[in-house]
């Protein structure tokens, strides 16, 4: 099973606090989680890794980084589960791609080998990382091909805050342009708060929000908490169009 996170903080900026039921029910029986803290740039790994410990201590559960091994693949291989942390995604698949464990991480995913990840973790989860929100700081060797464990891309945060004045393209507009160049993709636009469950063939959209469904040629369609997101790509569930609902503080200063 996959868990699939937009975010990794609560609106009171609590680390995993959000997920934790839902971690404790995908991580029962698992005594350690193999971690990949590749996409800090920033913060040194260690520091990263310590923080996931802290977060799932409460449930019993204890953490390895990847960067600690000798062998990156051979630790995803070994692993009873795997967490990938949020950062740049462009230096998440950078690191993957150099460690040879990106290969070793699909394998072990499809094999059903518990992941979650948030983020970055969660963007890379597609085909591929060309709907991230980040920077490309880096140019990872092997291009953008990610893991390719659902088949749609993620825009993670997604978000229609759009601020009084700014001229730059809005969320939607940015994937209505990757949909143009890449017609046959389709997008799912996940606010924070929500995540992905991805159980076999099966992917529930869960969390408090309304997510967004971006396909090409195709009206925006609204995802509400608790549909299958397969079943609405196969045509088999009804959807109706999404409307920009713009969120916090930003929306009430607008009055939204």
């Amino acid at each position: 099973m996959l868990i699939l996170l937009s975010n990794s903080r609560d609106p009171q900026g609590r680390y995993l606090h959000h997920c934790r039921d839902v971690l404790a029910e995908l991580l029962k029986g698992v005594k350690r989680v193999t971690f990949v803290p590749y996409a800090s740039v920033v913060a040194p790994w260690d520091d990263y890794m310590a923080k996931l410990r802290d977060a799932l201590a409460p449930i019993g559960v204890g953490v390895d980084g990847v960067h600690r091994a000798e062998y990156a693949a051979q630790a995803i291989r070994d692993a009873e589960a795997i967490a990938v942390g949020g950062g740049n995604t462009f230096h998440l698949l950078q690191h993957l791609q150099e460690s040879g464990a990106l290969d070793a991480l699909r394998e072990r995913a499809l094999a059903g080998v518990p992941y979650f990840g948030w983020s970055a973790g969660a963007v890379i989860a597609g085909p591929t990382i060309r709907t991230t929100n980040d920077m490309p700081i880096v140019e990872p060797p092997n291009g953008l091909g990610a893991l390719g464990l659902v088949p749609f891309q993620i825009n993670a945060h997604f978000t229609d805050l759009h601020p009084r004045g700014f001229q730059g393209e809005t969320r939607r507009e940015r994937l209505a342009e990757f949909l143009v160049a890449n017609p046959t993709l389709a997008v799912v636009g996940l606010p924070e708060g929500d995540w992905l469950r991805v159980d076999g063939d099966a992917v529930t959209l869960e969390g408090p929000h309304e997510a967004v469904l971006f396909r090409d040629g195709e009206p925006a369609a609204a995802l509400p908490s608790g549909v299958r997101v397969d079943r609405v790509l196969a045509g088999t569930v009804a959807t109706t169009p999404s409307v920009p609902r713009p969120r916090g503080l930003l929306a009430r200063l607008r009055g939204a």
